[in-house]
């Protein structure tokens, strides 16, 4: 073993030996090879980042919303749906939600209305309302500042600022209002007993199926959501905007493979030269593959490195500037957020798998060719 590990260190030395008479040539090669990786792995890591946002994002969500449908249409629902629904086995929880959407007209921005959950309801009290960074940043306000929304009724409603969400939470709070029931129904002008949608929580997360088929028995005019449905549709969102960022790469990654299996298959005349007189000296035929495997291995290799090490940085350190609103989405009210490293070994090694292997496996043809030629034949050309 011991002599087997001195014969693949002298055949490596010789390698970057070799490697450094073509320096041009290589270092070229290697810059092209890098930015591939670069390109892929920085959208491979930042879609997995975004998968793994939604999922802690979606944690806390509620475990089943139900919405009330009027041909077709989402609707409000009354309060006597919460009776309706009764005690079913499983339900921890059941509360009616108040949110909406109001746009506004002057920075052109959409923000999300919405009144706490009852366990918390005491963050906000009439008249006032909790931001998110986002809104707050794009509005210039502060704690303790006063903000006018116009109604759809034409009415003006004014409320006094006292609190900002962190900006650790920007990711999910970056537009939201949080405001009193009261101030909710006024603004909105809603109906006393109606509300936005229901939400439920399980205490088995085994037996959501089974509460949203009794919750769909006794309110044939709902739409039942569960949150694994939400959950699969952002990765579905993320899957595609994905794709999308892939496809435009598409062409400067054929390019590329082109170009590089074209420089592994193809060896130059002076490669062939230098197998001829390895051969001519004593070499065997196992050892000049070894040695041109090793060249192509070193190439992929450093390039697979350098270039996921720089993606690395460039999505969790620089926000992946180059191409995050692809993925991310577009808005007014953009939120500034961090993303944590979230890193995935079956994404690594495929990575690793079609960006390493094919360019160092497409030296040994052309290699075993000039290596199994009579010397003089191949010095000759």
């Amino acid at each position: 073993m011991r002599t087997w590990i001195e014969r693949q260190k002298y055949l490596i030395d010789f390698t970057l030996s070799s490697l450094g008479r073509r320096k041009v040539k290589n270092l070229g090669l290697l810059a092209i090879y890098t930015l591939i990786v670069f390109l892929l792995a920085s959208v491979m890591l930042f879609t997995n980042a975004l998968r793994r946002e939604a999922a802690l994002v979606l944690a806390h969500s509620p475990d089943v919303i139900v919405q009330r449908m009027v041909a077709g249409r989402h609707d409000l629902i009354p309060s006597g749906y919460l009776d309706k629904i009764g005690r079913i086995r499983g339900v921890q929880k059941k509360e009616g939600r108040l949110w909406g959407y109001y746009y506004d007209p002057v920075f052109k921005a959409n923000y999300t209305f919405m009144t706490p959950p009852a366990d918390i309801a005491a963050v906000v009290t009439p008249g006032r309302i909790a931001i998110g960074a986002a809104l707050a940043r794009e509005l210039g306000l502060a704690i303790n500042d006063r903000i006018s929304f116009a109604a759809y009724s034409g009415q003006l409603f004014s409320f006094t600022v006292s609190n900002i969400f962190p900006h650790e939470s920007e990711l999910v709070t970056a537009d939201l209002v949080l405001m009193s029931e009261g101030d909710f129904r006024a603004f909105f002008d809603y109906p006393a007993g109606q509300y936005t949608d229901i939400a439920l929580s399980a205490a088995n997360p085994q037996e959501l199926r089974t509460i949203a088929a009794k919750v769909a028995s006794r309110l044939p005019d709902s739409r039942i959501i569960l949150r694994e449905e939400i959950l699969r549709t952002y990765q579905s969102i993320f899957d595609w905007r994905e794709g999308i960022v892939l496809a435009l790469l598409a062409g400067a990654i054929f390019a590329f493979a082109i170009f590089a299996l074209e420089k592994a298959s193809g060896l130059s005349a002076n490669e062939k030269t230098e197998i001829g007189i390895l051969k001519a000296i004593g070499w065997e035929t196992g050892d000049v593959i070894k040695m041109k495997f090793w060249e192509g291995a070193l190439i992929s290799l450093t390039a697979f490195l350098l270039g996921y090490v720089a993606a690395f940085l460039h999505v969790f350190h620089l926000s992946a500037a180059l191409f995050g609103p692809v993925l991310e989405g577009w808005s007014v009210l953009y939120p500034r957020f961090e993303l944590k490293p979230a890193i995935d070994g079956v994404q690594i090694a495929t990575l690793f798998f079609f960006t390493v292997f094919p360019y160092a496996l497409a030296t040994v043809v052309p290699t075993w060719r000039a290596a199994v030629t009579d010397p003089d034949s191949v010095m000759r050309g």
